[in-house]
């Protein structure tokens, strides 16, 4: 007979008593990913290089596209480098707190070195869909590495903000051209004495479709998210009004809303991505 789902205490934190999904098949791995959280007070302890090793190891074990490997990543430690990059990030204090900022990179330079040097052509990567390929093995490569933090004992978070000002990311860490930054991952052992919490997600009946998207359903769930976003607000303590979907409306409004990131496009043209 399949556990009742209820009972299982890290489906119970990630989805509430709304529709939970029966626990018979967690093993100790999916219950480390159903722990994560995400951490934004560290304690000031470095992040040792073996433990580093260690994470970008698993970065590497994650899927890349043909095994062309476009994506590289840069370890910051230095204090004002990272203070810099927080102020970049939208002045976000955990950036500049963490004793470890992993800048993950969607990179065609090297590709295109490779390529001169061996006197080819390398025409494909002035093609968005080089450029996707990379953000997507940067994004999966820093999941294995967040997964393997977390194994360790530290805790992560990702850092959008490094979008806000690409430039000066790109700048600050002496990226070559056709070099991007997606996003930071502070990294650090968690402060207890402000620990982080599992935040909800939406049921799975939102986000898991069978044999064809179905977008009415979804209205159900979310509404039932709603409520449960509301309740891990006020729980926590979080200055949010209203909704989630009204939080999320939000988010997406208009290009005032993106933090800077409206100018994305020509951000990267500058930073040398032809984007055909």
């Amino acid at each position: 007979m399949p556990t009742p789902s209820g009972s299982h205490p890290g489906l119970l934190a990630r989805y509430g008593h709304a529709a939970l999904p029966a626990a018979d098949a967690l093993n100790p791995f999916i219950e480390q990913l159903l722990a994560h959280r995400s951490v934004r007070a560290f304690l000031p302890d470095p992040v040792s290089e073996a433990q580093l090793a260690a994470m970008v190891a698993a970065a590497q074990s994650a899927a890349s596209s043909s095994n062309l490997n476009l994506w590289s990543v840069v370890a910051v430690r230095d204090p004002d480098t990272r203070a810099q990059l927080a102020e970049c990030a939208g002045g976000q204090a955990h950036v500049r707190d963490a004793p470890l900022q992993l800048v993950w990179l969607a990179d065609l330079a090297r590709l295109r070195r490779v390529a001169a040097q061996l006197e080819r052509p390398s025409a494909g990567l002035d093609y968005t869909e080089l450029f996707l390929t990379a953000v997507i093995d940067a994004a999966l490569a820093a999941q294995n590495a967040a997964a393997a933090a977390e194994s360790l004992g530290l805790g992560t978070v990702y850092i959008g903000g490094m979008r806000n000002r690409p430039e000066e990311v790109a700048r600050l860490l002496a990226l070559p051209p056709e070099v991007f930054a997606v996003f930071g991952m502070c990294v650090g052992a968690p402060d207890p004495a402000k620990p982080a919490a599992v935040k909800p997600r939406p049921p799975q009946r939102v986000v898991l479709h069978h044999e064809r998207y179905a977008l009415d359903s979804q209205d159900e769930g979310i509404e039932a998210y709603n409520r449960a976003m509301a309740h891990f607000y006020t729980e926590q303590k979080m200055n949010v009004h209203g909704t989630w979907a009204v939080h999320s409306a939000k988010r997406i409004a208009g290009p005032e809303s993106l933090s800077g990131r409206d100018r994305l496009v020509d951000a990267l043209h500058t930073l040398g991505f032809k984007l055909r």
